[in-house]
């Protein structure tokens, strides 16, 4: 078992899981905002689109769904809301 941190709540993880992976068995359908403000997760699953990107350990833009989780990894959800 691992365990990771998304915007400060402490999420389960088993070891070898993605990002994504962790996310979707905690029930998160979706951790991103378009400009739109249309809620974005997992769409291809493979690291072909963008729409899974959030923020580890600081790095943005990173593809939850190819980067494995580790014990320990500090997660932030990311926004492209338009400001008015």
């Amino acid at each position: 078992m691992i365990e990771i941190t998304v915007d400060g709540e402490r999420v389960p993880g088993i070891e070898g899981q993605t990002v994504a992976g962790v996310l979707l068995a905690a029930g998160r359908m979706s951790w991103r905002t378009t400009r739109s403000g249309a809620p974005r997760g997992v769409f291809c699953g493979i690291g072909a689109c963008f729409d899974c990107v959030l923020t580890v350990n600081g790095v943005p833009d990173v593809r939850a769904c190819r980067r494995r989780a580790a014990d320990g990894d500090e997660v932030r959800t990311q926004s492209r809301q338009e400001k008015a």
